[in-house]
């Protein structure tokens, strides 16, 4: 590991803190960060706003303009060596004059891989790796679990009493938690690629799992709404067909899948055992789709077969101040677990207060 010192550090973390600017518009593509600095100053800066725009190392030179020749450049994440929507970013350092590249980590997409910072050192340039690689890890662990893992990372939403409910037993669950909380929930929909959701809610709440809040601004995109509906009974007239974005729908049978997608969603088979659908198979199609992060809103049947099978890497619980008895769902369904030792435990990693509510941010421990 390099010796990098306490003002490498305050410029990388600059850098990742540009690189979060794209948490809405950059997917799929990962969110990257760069700072260009000459003689103890910063004279230029850029992220990746939007797939398909330039690359976060491309709009800092734009800033730097001529006096980035000889400059040091700090970013979140590997220079890309190869042309994919733009030219290579290394290319661009290379030809800026750059002398030395400060990089956070490597992309382990194989069309980079290691071979941008080849590429940058057999042009001569300095490149250091592994500065703030924990949280510049952290930071795409949405993008990382599509490359390396062939499946989006997923995060499992919970609105829930404090005695632990997330409906009565009629259904009725709008609304348990505050609106503060609930526009807390959009956010996430708009940094997430897809929202996951079960036919039992949608015939329940007709939902339209959009992103409504005009505050995040033009560059929150609609995520796709992700469906699991075994037997296709999702009504033609559910809300979220006439909706912004799009809607696909996992079954384990699509005979009838005609009707549905004439009204422009889209139809997947992830059959698994029951007759079901297979949601490790429904979670590798949507990384083949190029989902890098999945925010699940759903009841306490697909949350329980999540957690059970453990595809949830992190959990979202809303804690609403109040009690809704006995005659109500819990958060999670989970018939197999009959003892206290099948139990899961939970590492907490954020406890906020959300308006009237309590946010939790936990990780299910190993």
């Amino acid at each position: 590991m390099p010796d990098f010192n306490a003002t490498d550090n305050a410029y990388m973390a600059r850098a990742l803190e540009l690189a979060e600017r794209g948490c809405y518009g950059a997917h799929p593509n990962p969110m990257v960060g760069c700072v260009i600095v000459r003689d103890g100053d910063i004279i230029g800066e850029g992220w990746h706003e939007r797939a398909g725009g330039p690359h976060a190392e491309i709009n800092a030179l734009a800033e730097a303009g001529e006096a980035a020749r000889g400059a040091a450049v700090f970013v979140s994440l590997e220079p890309c060596a190869h042309h994919g929507k733009t030219p290579p970013c290394a290319d661009a350092l290379i030809d800026a004059g750059i002398s030395r590249v400060i990089v956070a980590m490597q992309d382990p997409f194989p069309a980079v891989a290691g071979q941008g910072i080849r590429k940058l050192r057999d042009a001569g340039v300095e490149v250091d790796c592994g500065l703030l690689e924990e949280r510049a890890e952290e930071l795409n662990r949405g993008y990382l679990s599509r490359v390396r893992r062939g499946r989006p990372w997923l995060t499992l939403k919970i609105a829930a009493s404090l005695d632990g409910c997330v409906a009565m037993a009629n259904g009725e669950s709008q609304w348990i938690t505050g609106p503060e909380a609930r526009a807390d929930v959009q956010r996430y929909r708009a940094r997430s690629g897809a929202v996951l959701s079960g036919i039992g809610t949608v015939l329940a709440d007709d939902p339209s799992f959009t992103v409504r809040d005009e505050s995040l601004g033009d560059a929150a995109r609609q995520p796709l709404r992700v469906i699991l509906d075994s037997r296709l009974r999702m009504p033609l007239s559910a809300s979220m067909l006439d909706q912004p974005g799009d809607t696909l729908v996992f079954c384990a049978d699509d005979a009838n899948r005609a009707p549905l997608e004439n009204t422009g969603a889209k139809v997947a088979v992830a059959s698994g055992a029951d007759d079901r659908v297979d949601l490790l198979a429904a979670l590798e199609e949507l990384g083949r789709r190029e989902i890098n992060a999945v925010f699940a809103e759903a009841g306490p049947g697909i949350a329980g077969s999540l957690v059970e099978r453990g595809l949830v890497d992190e959990l979202v619980i809303y804690q609403a101040p109040h009690i809704m008895g006995s005659e109500t769902a819990p958060m999670f369904r989970t018939p197999r677990w009959t003892r206290l030792a099948d139990r899961r435990e939970l590492q907490v990693l954020e406890r906020q207060v959300i308006g009237d509510d309590l946010r939790i941010t936990a990780r299910l421990r190993d």
